[in-house]
């Protein structure tokens, strides 16, 4: 068994689409460990703000059958495929990290976003603060302790979910 980390995402109806995704997550691959839910601004383009979090989970999938559910459940949940990358969404789900594995196909992972982008590496950095990056060699604790927290702003908020 795999542990993987997924990252969501969604600024149209975010507190439906999550709670979707969580639902999903949870019926496909079983128990799930879940970050606080974030709200933040959106990044890229100018939009609603978006509701992020990070969760765990065990899967034997393969990483191949792992996106390709993420897919199916963006798509099951009015997620337009070949819009604009930096564009509104329903639900955006991305594997983060699949146990230790560094590879380019068939993703990129570890998920370069984890470097970069606060909404991403805060709740992972709650998740998995001891958890290793495997190409900075650093944990998710200290990215976050050495993040530049004034590049992007998000804040915890509530979130009602039976499993949070």
């Amino acid at each position: 068994m795999a542990t993987i980390y997924i990252s969501i995402g969604s600024n149209i109806e975010p507190h439906k689409y999550v709670k979707a995704a969580l639902s999903e997550l949870t019926y496909h691959l079983g128990e799930i460990r879940c970050s606080s839910v974030y709200e933040s601004e959106a990044v890229g383009f100018d939009g609603s703000n978006f509701l992020n979090m990070v969760v765990a989970a065990e899967t034997d999938k393969p990483i191949e059958q792992v996106v390709s559910l993420f897919k199916e459940i963006e798509q099951l949940h009015g997620r337009q495929r070949g819009a604009k990358k930096f564009s509104p969404r329903t639900i955006d789900l991305d594997l983060l990290l699949y146990d230790h594995t560094v590879t380019d196909v068939p993703v990129v992972l570890p998920r370069a976003e984890i470097t970069y982008n606060a909404f991403v590496l805060w709740p992972l950095a709650e998740l998995a603060p001891d958890t290793v990056h495997p190409v900075t060699q650093k944990n998710y604790q200290q990215m976050w302790a050495e993040f530049d927290k004034s590049s992007q702003h998000l804040w915890p908020i509530e979130f009602d979910w039976p499993n949070q």
